[in-house]
């Protein structure tokens, strides 16, 4: 049902504005648009099937994203167009429908083109400086970088992949940090996208936890494969990281979307277990909203990604309807923060619109007293 209804709502708006509207519902632009519209609203339910079901096809994943992509953009932008024409209207404009089309369509088609161009590119580097209660001074300084949500999928980031990685190493990471989401697909038909990450260079260690999208295929395989690569899983554990004699405690715990895998599941207590209470925490939790618990455990720095920034304009709003945090650094009780990372890569439509990706970079400073 879903598979039907959604396709239909995502169309049904832009069809009005950019077609029956300006047209007045006769004439040969009036019937070629309605055929578009049917023709795309057709295509979406049976590509996102094919590519996501269980055919996996690559090819349908690339066509069906997209579509999603540039339908959501059309979608978003038509009911901006249908406001302004009411608010035309009201001031006494008459038959603005067809500059409302040509508007909306001008609007969509650049956004979608600059969308293209920031999900492909190698994103930029942000850099965070971020006072942790407890640090102390032989760590002031500490540079752990951050990638986030690179979900390698059907379209082949290999080269991308290369790049972010010597972005990455450029930045001179203390830890290196995967927050989860690394990839869709199987190790098999992924594996060449996610080599690259075997060369990122961390004196005190790499570090990778689940996310919600291992837990759609093959979690077990990627956490397998990324300690191949030499990156240490932290599947519900810590380790406790020394630098000038000084040290601290870094930990991760599996995505809420694990508990339906036996063995799998966070589990914060179990990943503290052992660990010195006297040192400051620093935890690797795929979604933002796992922060309640990091409070509770008096967790000093929580790093999360999941929520791409919202990616596509204007979906922040619905994901903030389920996160605490859609990006940035942000303060939970007293002792503890949050860095929502906007993320690396991107999922299904290559598209990225007012929600940049990043690279961060978290420098770790002594709190002042």
């Amino acid at each position: 049902m879903m598979m039907v209804l959604i396709p239909a709502v995502l169309f049904a708006l832009p069809w009005w504005t950019l077609v029956l509207a300006p047209t007045g519902g006769s004439g040969a632009l009036f019937w070629a648009g309605t055929a578009l519209t049917l023709l795309a609203c057709l295509t979406l339910p049976l590509t996102m099937f094919l590519g996501h079901g269980p055919a996996q096809s690559d090819r349908a994943v690339i066509v069906g994203d997209a579509l999603l992509g540039v339908s959501w953009v059309v979608f978003a932008w038509s009911a901006i167009g249908v406001f302004a024409r009411g608010v035309l209207t009201v001031v006494g404009v008459r038959g603005s429908a067809p500059m409302v089309a040509a508007g909306v369509g001008l609007v969509s088609a650049a956004l979608v083109a600059w969308g293209v161009y920031e999900a492909r590119r190698v994103p930029r580097v942000r850099t965070v400086d971020i006072a942790i209660r407890g640090l102390a001074a032989g760590l002031d300084g500490l540079r752990v970088v951050v990638v986030t949500d690179t979900h390698y999928a059907a379209l082949n980031r290999q080269r991308w992949s290369e790049r972010v990685v010597e972005v990455v190493n450029d930045q001179r990471p203390d830890i290196a940090c995967h927050a989860g989401d690394l990839a869709d697909g199987s190790v098999a038909r992924r594996q060449h996208q996610v080599d690259p990450l075997g060369k990122v260079v961390a004196p005190l260690g790499r570090f990778y936890i689940t996310g919600n999208h291992e837990y759609f295929g093959d979690a077990q395989g990627w956490i397998d494969y990324m300690a191949a690569l030499g990156w240490q899983p932290l599947h519900n554990e810590h380790r406790t990281l020394t630098r000038d004699g000084d040290r601290l405690v870094i930990a991760g715990i599996d995505d809420p979307t694990g508990r339906g895998l036996a063995g799998h599941g966070p589990d914060l207590p179990a990943a503290l277990a052992g660990a010195d209470p006297t040192l400051p925490v620093v935890l690797l939790a795929h979604q933002p909203k796992q922060i309640a618990d990091s409070v509770a455990a008096g967790v000093a720095l929580q790093i999360s990604g999941h929520t791409h920034g919202g990616q596509i304009w204007p979906f922040h709003y619905l994901v903030r309807l389920d996160q605490p945090v859609v990006a940035g650094l942000s303060r939970h009780a007293e002792n503890t923060q949050l860095y929502t990372s906007r993320g690396t890569g991107f999922w299904g439509p290559p598209l990225r619109i007012f929600a940049p990706s990043e690279i961060t970079v978290l420098v770790l400073h002594p709190e002042p007293a």
